[in-house]
């Protein structure tokens, strides 16, 4: 079996990752353009990427020496995935893109 990642490992993928304070993506994830987009799966309820911003807010909130394995492996797949979603960035404006805003739910405004 794989050992996972501590959150000591991730820490700084992670640091530059996730560019948003805890404030900035509470507030995004209640807006209409946060809800619009995402995978919501067969039930059309919350997007993985909206569920994940709330984690995201969580973790932002915690002091580093509370996160553990869990926290860590989140982390991590945050960190892949805003890593996947910026190579896939569309040419033109993307200010009020569909791209942007499923990135910002993940914690990166590619904006800032």
């Amino acid at each position: 079996m794989a050992q996972q990642e501590s959150v000591e490992e991730v820490w700084e993928d992670w640091k530059d990752a996730v560019n948003m304070t805890a404030k900035e993506l509470e507030e995004f994830l209640d807006t209409e353009e946060s809800q619009s987009v995402g995978d919501k799966g067969d039930g059309g309820g919350e997007s993985t990427g909206h569920r994940s911003g709330r984690r995201i807010v969580e973790i932002l909130r915690s002091k580093k020496a509370e996160l553990g394995d869990d926290d860590a492996a989140h982390m991590r797949k945050v960190v892949g995935y805003v890593h996947r979603h910026l190579a896939q960035r569309p040419s033109g404006d993307v200010t009020d893109s569909a791209w942007r805003y499923s990135l910002m739910n993940w914690g990166h405004d590619p904006q800032k």
